[in-house]
């Protein structure tokens, strides 16, 4: 049977023109991490390269940080993160 999946953070906005995301963690995360992104119509995994917060690059986030990162496939504010197991 297969487990729950608990998301660890959430699209809270999109720069689709651009693919930027901005996602709202719920627990730490670090560049290098894998993860998961799941929503209506997508459901993809990629890792983590680079996240910035107020335009400064940053290694790790903070629970409940909000954070800027690249997405490698189209993504929609709603959208829930997981870690790639």
């Amino acid at each position: 049977m297969a487990k729950k999946e608990k998301p660890i953070g959430e699209i809270t906005h999109v720069f689709a023109k651009i693919g930027v995301a901005v996602i709202k963690f719920s627990q730490p995360v670090s560049v290098g991490d894998e993860i998961r992104i799941k929503g209506h119509s997508e459901d993809f995994s990629q890792v983590i390269e680079s996240m910035q917060i107020e335009h400064e690059q940053v290694k790790k986030a903070k629970k409940g940080q909000e954070v800027g990162m690249k997405m490698d496939g189209k993504v929609h504010e709603g959208d829930k993160i997981y870690f790639e197991e």
